[in-house]
Order: C-alpha cells, then structure tokens, then sequence
C-alpha cells in the first residue's frame, strides 16, 4: 500500500476548490511542477491534482523575527529558535474517477500516483488514433520514478477534429525543427503501418509530408541514419528510447528533395555536390525552375512582404498575368523583363495610362533583383531532373515527403517558393483529386506542411494585402476540412497573427524569454509553468492539446536522421 505524502490542508482564506487544492508535506519531499498526486474522495472515488506551485512556510511572522535570532544578522551562528516549517503545495484537479466535482476535503491524505493513474488523470489511457509525441518522467527524486510514453489522438493534431500546430521556442537550441520532424517521423510510422496492414484498396486514410528546409543544411538527409558522431553509447540509447515509445529506428521513408537549381554561376543550394548527385542517382532529388506561362499567375508571392496601399503592385500584375498590352505573347522570362523595363521607360505610349511610369520603374527594380540572371527562372527540362514544384505536388502520394530547399535564397525568392508550394497545395486539395494514381496507389488524404520561421510569413506586423497571408490564414481557418495541415514553428508565439494561433489544436512551448511569457498569450498558463519555459533545456517542451487533461511536460530523443554541424 501507498504511504501518503501528506494531507488536504484548507483554511478560511485558502480553501478547497473544485479545480484546486493545497496540501502539506514535509520540508524534505522533494515533488516537482507537472507531478500527478491523488486525493481519496467521496463515495470511494479518487480525485488527481497536477501539481503547480510548492512553497516553503514557517510560523515566523516577518522576516526580521530570522534576522533577530541570529544575533542580529551573524549567518553563522546557529539559529537560537525552532520554528515550525513545511511545504505547501497547490494542485490543480484535472479528474475524478467518479466524476465528481466537489472540493475535496480538509486533511484528506494524499498519495503519488501508480503509473496507470497518471495516465488516466492526463487523460493518457484510450487514446484513439494514438500517435506518439514524446514521454514524461515523474517522481524523480520522491520514490521510484516513472517513465511513460505520450501519445496524442491524431484526429486532434491532423484532422478531422482538430487540426494544425504551432511550435515556439528560441532559436539555436536544435529544438523546434527536431520536435517537429519528431512528430512528423512518428505520424509516418503510424501511416505506413496502417498501409501495410491494410489491402491496397482498403487504403484510403495516407498522410503526406512537405517540408521547408530553410536553414543551412538541416533537412537535407532525413532519409539518412544519424551517426551520432559515432559515439556508440548515445547510438544505442537514442534507438532504445525509439523502441519504447513505439517507434522504428529508421529515418524518414519515401523522400524526395526539390532543391532550386544551380548552375555555374549562381548556387542557389547548400547541398554538396556529391550528396546531391547520390540522391539523383536514386531519383530523389530533382531541381526545381519556374516557367513563365505556367508560373506568371504567382508573380504577386513576390511582393508578399511589400506594404501596397495604393494597390499599383496589384494592377500591374493584373495587367501582366491577363496578358494585356505587350505582355500578350510573352512565353519565356527574359522577355518578359524586357517589356517590363520598356513600360518603365519616359515616353512609353502603352494605350494603358491607369499605371504611372515610376510604378512600373519600380516594379522592374524588384523583379529583376529576383528573376534576371537567375537560373530558377527558364525553360523546365524534365530529362535532366528539372521539375516544377506545381507538377510534383501533383504526385505527391500518401506517406511520402518532399523536402523543399529554399536555404539560401533571399527573403523574396523564399516568399515566393513557400507561397508557390502552398498555393498548389491548396489548389490541389480543393481541385478533383486523381482517384488513383498509375502504379494503383491513392493519393493522400491529407497533407502536412511544415515550415520553421513562420513568423516571416504570417506575423501580426505582415501587410494585410500579402497573399501568403490571406493563403495561411485560409489554411487555419479551412484547412482542417480540405485536409491540409500546418506545423509552423518561430521562435515567439506573439509575433503570429492571432488568427492563425487561434486555429491551432496544439502548441508545443520550447525555451523562450521572460519577455516573450509576460505576453497576453501565456496569460491562461500558470505563472510557475512560464518560469519553467525560460529554462527548459533542448529535448523538452511544455505541450497542450485537446487531448490531454492537462497541459504536459514532455522531452523526446535526438534526431534519428543525419544531423549536419
């Protein structure tokens, strides 16, 4: 039998609660913020508190009572006085076993939770659809310490119930992209088993996976073991945590790179040579361009984060992409520069006087910055592994993953990338899907896209006129229904335009800043629990959702794919 740890205390001005209670222990238990404690209640039922706050009180009535019995500030004498001391520790219920909502009573006894009644009080037993995201420690240093796996209900975290996650946390901590893939990893296990249980045309619940690599060479090789620095311990003990959570020890499955092209001029990628050469012999990696006929309608991506009050930048888009004026026959890009750099000229006897000359100047000052001499922009020959993003996500299929490379392009060219990608995306989800693909398989139910810095993209401070924005938002808002999912990660949850955290099913909490949790985002998050989010280390987050009774305290293991310095 349990020995209890302490006893229910409630006075006058502190009393029991329905969603909380205090209770003593003794000075030398040593519990920790997010513990599950359990009270025995009415009726035979049992009441779980998750523990938030835990202080140290005496008998002593000020601060000077210490002082005066040291002999007046002498620190190393021994106290003259006995005072009386304990523990005070506020819990939060978060369950009765019996469903009960009634305070629980004055010196009740309180004991540590089994490892089977930690997981009903968070709500951790009878997920459905369960997929892993992490696992938590708990009494660590109060008995025998309990380590369990957590598994989130996906209906939450992609659909149908829910849907979207947002990640936040300070950069350079290796953590928001690692948690991300983390749970990227772990939902594609899930669906690939699913697959192979499943008859073929049986099959019809796939995931698929797009991701933004965006930093150095981060994402790269995620279908590549990691080597762990060939360290043989730390191999073996990341595979083992794999194992118990339920995971395999491979790295992602079925990936394909998209890497922008280069030539010998201009390297748009940080791939090595040799690496990317490897991939293309595998029919991996393909280069990405953009043609002008069939790209020309995304022209506005570019001018995603340029304030247009007036709307010009908007009218001479119109005027382009509908093929007015000079712009009507117009097949490839340097052309096109051409005739934008005549609109711009004095004298231009355009019969479409509504735009002014210095607006068109302006415009050509911009789109030659991203489109002359870059080699992203030309002919598409598909015999030499050149594809257009567009045509690839129309053969995105369930369970795979396309890694866009968009590292070393400028903010523009990125904005116009992740906006192209998404936008097909969309127009994919919403068009009429191709039933069956040629090699008999379906196509995905549902796609995840993932991009870190997404406060680049859809921060309270972008232009309300910024089409990448109107596109995220029509995610968040419809996505859930059309099956397109987002994981974005930033470093400061605030810098997100509300409508967009509104519409997340779940958050994950990395390490962040005192600043950052003084925000009226983290008003509804216990005072304790921020202070613990500016210290958290890498490889723990703080995790709410839907799914959970409480919010989480949860670490996951290093990266099992190829990690670059």
């Amino acid at each position: 039998m349990l020995e209890s740890i302490g006893k229910v205390i409630a006075t006058e001005k502190v009393p029991t609660t329905i969603d909380t209670f205090c209770f003593w222990t003794q000075p030398e238990m040593i519990l920790h913020p997010f513990d599950v404690v359990k009270v025995d209640h009415l009726n035979n039922s049992t009441t779980f508190g998750v523990i938030e706050e835990i202080s140290h009180i005496t008998d002593s009535a000020s601060f000077l009572s210490s002082f005066i019995s040291n002999d007046f500030g002498d620190a190393e004498i021994e106290d003259t006085t006995f005072r009386i001391g304990m523990n005070c520790v506020k819990a939060k219920v978060v369950g009765n076993t019996k469903h009960i909502d009634s305070p629980v009573l004055s010196n009740t006894k309180v004991y540590l939770a089994t490892r089977e009644e930690v997981e009903k009080a968070l709500g951790l037993d009878n997920i459905k659809n369960p997929v892993c995201c992490g696992f938590l420690e708990m009494y660590e240093d109060a008995g025998e310490k309990i380590t369990l796996p957590v598994n989130i209900n996906s209906d939450f975290l992609i659909g149908p119930e829910g849907a979207h996650l947002n990640i936040s946390g300070i950069s350079g901590l290796a953590a928001k992209t690692s948690y991300a893939m983390f749970l990227l990893k772990s939902i594609q296990d899930k669906y690939i088993k699913k697959a192979e249980e499943q008859e073929e045309s049986e099959y019809d619940d796939g995931v698929a996976f797009v991701v933004f690599n965006v930093k150095g060479k981060d994402l790269l090789a995620i279908d590549e073991i990691n080597d762990f620095e060939n360290n043989e311990d730390i191999r073996k003990n990341v595979l083992k945590e794999y194992e118990d959570l339920g995971l395999t020890t491979k790295p992602f499955q079925n990936v394909t790179y998209l890497y922008p092209a280069s030539n010998n001029n201009t390297k748009n990628s940080y791939v090595d040579k040799d690496q990317f050469s490897r991939q293309k012999s595998k029919k991996k990696a393909f280069e990405y361009k953009f043609d002008y006929e069939k790209d020309k309608q995304n022209l506005d991506l570019m001018f995603a984060n340029i304030d247009d009050p007036n709307q010009t930048m908007d009218a001479i888009i119109n005027y382009i992409v509908s093929g007015q004026g000079k712009f009507n026959n117009i097949v490839e890009w340097n052309r096109f520069i051409e005739v934008v750099e005549d609109m711009g000229k004095a004298g231009n006897t355009s019969k479409d006087k509504e735009i002014p000359v210095m607006s068109w100047r302006k415009f050509a000052r911009m789109i030659k910055k991203s489109i002359s001499h870059n080699c992203l922009f030309g002919t598409v020959h598909e015999d030499d592994s050149e594809v257009r993003i567009a045509d690839k996500i129309q053969k995105i299929k369930a369970n795979d993953v396309y890694v866009v490379d968009m590292a070393k392009l400028d903010s523009n060219m990125q904005a116009f990338v992740f906006g192209n990608t998404v936008r097909e995306i969309m127009d994919y989800q919403l068009g009429e899907k191709t039933e069956v693909f040629e090699d008999g398989r379906k196509p995905p139910s549902r796609i995840v896209i993932f991009i870190d810095e997404l406060n680049k993209y859809a921060s309270t401070e972008t232009p309300k006129n910024s089409p990448i924005i109107r596109q995220i938002l029509d995610i968040a808002e419809r996505g859930r229904s059309l099956g397109v999912v987002l994981f974005g990660a930033e470093q400061f949850m605030s810098a997100i335009h509300t409508r967009v955290t509104g519409n997340c099913a779940a958050f994950a909490y990395g390490r962040t800043n005192a600043i950052e949790v003084s925000k009226t985002n983290y008003k509804y998050i216990p005072k304790v629990y921020q202070s613990m989010m500016t210290r958290l280390k890498p490889g723990e987050y703080i995790v709410q959702s839907f799914s959970f009774n409480s919010l989480l305290h949860i670490k996951f293991p290093l990266p099992i794919y190829r990690q670059f310095k």
